[in-house]
């Protein structure tokens, strides 16, 4: 039976019952450090996987086609981060001061992979440039996300400090993803046999911060700070954030004279922020009890962008 097109894929629903989880059953003292310490673990296990998967001639073999890749980098790194700071006047009366962190971390994380390519590939749109758009994205968030939050977040005062999340960026990310690509031409027919597996891997890494991350938000007295009109309220500006965006990269496009195939890919990998990357990356850049309210707008996002995205390629394919 076809899976109904609004309801959550299978990660979603796995994000949302951890969340109730640790809402029911936090992790407290030691047992919460030994997940602590054991998330930190799967967090380096997790990069050291994404570079090994990463495909450098993918990345390379799209190159050409670099007035596309140019602009997708400026919405994902550049258009989103000064949306979020331009609409803050009209979201502080809406959210807490700690959401509107979690908004300006969601502006600076790079675009997806995996949702990007496969939209694109639906749509009919140019999947080489999104393969290669999507995969530069994620290997320049490492370092750019990290200097973006120093920018943009860190005057809101829940991230650490510049240096201290660099030095943290670099041995729990950029080493293990290094590693990866090094250890990726003996790891490669491996890792296409076991696929499945390791997939599982990186769920499970993203599940067990997500529940470290609430546990802690819980303990500190999450669910008293947000009643449920808040959450509206986040959804709803997770919507017009979306619409925005998606808005954006359909007239710029259009307006520059690329090809239908082309605006595809941009709309696809320009208007969509990782979930993958996103929650080991505030598990490093901000303190531990402030992830947890962090990662709530990242979470409702990447939702909505799956919802619209699928509607949206669907009409794009029928053309």
């Amino acid at each position: 039976m076809k899976r109904p097109r609004f309801l959550p894929d299978n990660m979603t629903l796995l994000l949302f019952s951890v969340v109730a989880l640790a809402s029911l059953f936090p992790a407290r003292g030691v047992v919460a450090t030994g997940f602590d310490h054991l998330a930190t673990g799967m967090i380096a296990l997790l990069f050291f996987m994404h570079g090994a998967k990463l495909s450098r001639q993918a990345v390379l073999a799209g190159l050409t086609h670099w007035r596309l890749h140019v602009l997708v980098m400026i919405f994902t790194f550049a258009v989103f981060p000064l949306m979020g700071l331009s609409l803050k006047p009209l979201l502080l009366p809406l959210l807490t001061p700690e959401l509107y962190v979690g908004i300006l971390f969601l502006c600076v994380l790079p675009s997806t992979v995996q949702s990007s390519i496969a939209f694109t590939s639906v749509a009919r749109g140019n999947v080489p440039a999104a393969v290669c758009s999507a995969s530069a994205s994620n290997m320049l968030g490492i370092f750019i996300t990290p200097l973006l939050v120093s920018l943009v977040v860190v005057a809101h005062g829940e991230s650490h400090s510049s240096i201290d999340a660099m030095l943290k960026i670099v041995y729990q990310l950029l080493l293990p993803f290094v590693a990866g690509q090094l250890m990726r031409p003996l790891l490669q027919v491996w890792l296409e046999k076991y696929a499945g597996i390791l997939k599982m891997v990186d769920q499970s890494s993203i599940l067990l911060v997500v529940y470290v991350a609430f546990s802690e938000a819980v303990v500190q007295g999450l669910w008293q700070q947000l009643p449920p009109l808040m959450l509206l309220s986040l959804l709803a500006v997770s919507g017009l954030m979306l619409a925005i965006i998606m808005g954006l990269t359909m007239f710029i496009s259009r307006r520059f004279g690329f090809s239908k195939e082309d605006e595809i890919t941009i709309v696809f990998c320009g208007s969509k922020k990782s979930l993958a990357s996103g929650v080991p990356m505030a598990k490093v850049l901000f303190a531990s009890h402030a992830v947890g309210m962090v990662l709530l707008p990242l979470m409702l996002f990447h939702q909505l962008q799956l919802m619209v995205c699928a509607v949206m390629a669907q009409r794009y394919a029928k053309r």
